[in-house]
């Protein structure tokens, strides 16, 4: 019997107008779900990553994965017009 693979993925927490958490997780292009809160966007993340996975296994398509990517973050200043 396989052991457990770990796989990391990044994952993008947008707060909503409405309240909660849209999720999406840019390695698995159309990988979006919701929660109504960081927790459960969290667990609803886990499970939306799931499912996608499944699809790909059943599909026979390979898994990636984020492992070795870097994330940040840039403040541009960018000239806004009134025109």
């Amino acid at each position: 019997m396989l052991g457990d693979k770990f796989l990391k993925y990044n994952v993008v927490f947008n707060p909503e107008p409405e309240g909660g958490f849209t999720v999406t997780v840019p390695s698995l292009p159309g990988c979006v779900t919701y929660g109504k809160d960081i927790e459960q966007a969290t667990e609803m993340a886990k499970e939306a990553i799931q499912l996608y996975l499944e699809s790909l296994k059943k599909h026979h398509e390979e898994f990636p994965s984020d492992e070795k990517s870097l994330i940040g973050s840039l403040d541009l200043k960018y000239p806004f017009s009134n025109a």
